[in-house]
């Protein structure tokens, strides 16, 4: 039997409760047998200067999931040419992969620019979407409510943004109950996110 493997794309600058809360919601919830969390690399065209190098944010992927056994980090877009559209990434693994099923998670808000994608029309087609809800005042477009290949999955709204984790380790405040314990400890020895 296939394994049905949902990616979770982000920067993960740091990860936190909120992107485990879902991936674990994910795996338990639906029919999904893992997520992979796909730490998204650092554009070379764009200037980030809060972006962690990819390594750094790798590492706390991987400290974050390594108790959960259906959860994993994957570097996969890292070897891949920038700047990166997510139809390339699915080719990629499909081709690596061929025994799994693929399938995307993604945010309400996240699903209602799926339009602007590149090959939009060709994920849709191949790929099923996992969608969670976000506290967002935008209604999802009508050509995604009803789509066969789109699933709106009833996780928990998390309302914690690496953002707002950054600034609080900025401004010294003690925010361990909103990280994995591992992810903390190695933002607090490295000292990022610190100035």
């Amino acid at each position: 039997m296939q394994k049905k493997v949902g990616l979770y794309f982000g920067t993960f600058n740091p990860i936190h409760m909120g992107h485990l809360a879902i991936a674990n919601h994910m795996v338990e919830f639906s029919d999904l047998d893992e997520v992979w969390m796909v730490v998204t690399p650092h554009n070379p065209h764009k200037k980030k200067s809060t972006l962690l190098a990819d390594h750094h944010r790798l590492e706390m992927v991987y400290r974050a999931t390594e108790a959960y056994d259906n959860i994993k980090p994957s570097n996969i877009e890292f070897g891949l040419p920038q700047p990166n559209y997510t139809v390339n990434t699915l080719a990629h693994l499909e081709e690596k992969y061929p025994d799994y099923q693929f399938a995307l998670i993604m945010g309400e808000d996240n699903l209602n620019t799926l339009h602007k994608w590149k090959n939009n029309e060709v994920i849709l087609e191949r790929f099923e979407v996992f969608v969670y809800p976000r506290v967002t005042s935008t209604t999802i477009k009508e050509e995604f409510k009803n789509h066969p290949k789109i699933t709106k999955v009833d996780a928990p709204i998390m309302e914690i943004s690496s953002t707002f984790v950054r600034n609080a380790v900025k401004e010294g405040k003690r925010i361990t109950p909103l990280l994995p314990q591992k992810v903390w400890e190695y933002i607090d020895e490295m000292n990022f996110y610190k100035s």
